[in-house]
């Protein structure tokens, strides 16, 4: 199973579960505190996923390894191309 098949699935169990609760067709009688906290419930979860979204992109925009040899070798190849384009008649 893929993980967006997985994703998909928690997804449909979790909203399956919310609107029964909130339409009361399990028959379930919650007390009102908990109905107040089931009507915003998939807004909370949405920012909260977002939240955990954007600090796992700053983490690792954070902790992100530089590869320097990987850097230089680029650099060199960029002058073999410059030099050889150069040597071709091509001017910058």
């Amino acid at each position: 199973m893929t993980k967006l098949a997985q994703w998909l699935w928690g997804l449909a169990i979790l909203g399956s579960t919310w609107a029964a609760l909130t339409t009361g067709a399990l028959g379930l009688e919650l007390p009102l505190s908990c109905q107040e906290v089931l009507w915003p419930l998939p807004a909370y979860l949405l920012v909260s996923a977002g939240c955990y979204a954007l600090a796992t992109v700053g983490y690792r925009v954070a902790t992100f390894h530089d590869c320097e040899d990987a850097a230089r070798e680029l650099q060199s190849q960029i002058q073999e191309a410059r030099a050889d384009l150069a040597h071709r008649g091509l001017r910058f």
